[in-house]
């Protein structure tokens, strides 16, 4: 298995290192030599996502294609990117990078099991490019989103705070966020947003049997590209 992953993180650091953290959890391993070879460029900054995809900001893909370009330089055989949104210039990536790339998205839906209506909580860059949503509705379920008053005031904020490294006041925020989604009629929730996860688990509640972790998702993803012939 003489492959190497390379991840392209720092958006954000916390949630690049709860990525490594998980891919090491996900990898049945006895001993150092049986984990997963990793190369990581974690370079926080790269111009936030949401506002390219939304408004006017800066686009990050140069900066992520320059990541991409080092780590392939280094050794890396494929990409596993430890941001949701970004994976809006997914095709961009995988066409000007010139490596695989998995997909997070794919990774999460693949760990949803047999839920018909599915919650999604996410940066408004990943709700507004809807490859989430796509991908659900390809499996034949229903997506449910946060309303824009919850978007705007529990799950920005609760981002935000991780982003700040305040995972108190992002826990609160984050669970009543899942709260509203199975309120509203959502079997499970996937937190599609590398902070969210962060936040749910800073401490133990009773939302989390229902939330679907696309960080740890991918991290499976990748211990099975490693481990594939």
């Amino acid at each position: 298995m003489n492959k190497l992953l390379g991840v392209l993180g720092g958006m954000g650091p916390l949630a690049t290192v709860d990525f490594l953290h998980k891919l090491i959890e996900e990898t049945p391993a006895s001993r150092d030599q049986e984990h997963v070879p990793v190369i990581a460029y974690s370079v926080p900054q790269m111009p936030d996502r949401p506002p390219a995809i939304v408004g006017n900001g800066e686009s990050p893909l140069p900066h992520m294609l320059a990541g991409i370009h080092t780590l392939k330089n280094a050794g890396a055989q494929a990409i596993a990117i430890a941001c949701n949104t970004a994976h809006y210039w997914f095709d961009d990536l995988s066409r000007e990078g010139g490596l695989p790339i998995l997909h997070m998205a794919d990774a999460a839906c693949d760990a949803l099991g047999g839920a018909t209506r599915v919650g999604l909580l996410a940066t408004e860059g990943t709700v507004a490019a809807g490859f989430y949503q796509a991908r659900l509705a390809a499996r034949g379920i229903e997506c449910v989103l946060s309303s824009g008053d919850d978007q705007r005031d529990l799950v920005l904020p609760a981002i935000e705070h991780i982003k700040r490294n305040e995972l108190v006041e992002a826990h609160a925020l984050a669970l009543c966020a899942v709260r509203r989604l199975l309120d509203n009629g959502a079997q499970s929730v996937v937190m599609g947003c590398t902070e969210i996860p962060l936040a749910i688990e800073y401490a133990t509640s009773d939302v989390s049997a229902h939330c679907i972790d696309a960080t740890r998702a991918l991290a499976r993803a990748c211990v099975g590209w490693w481990r594939a012939p």
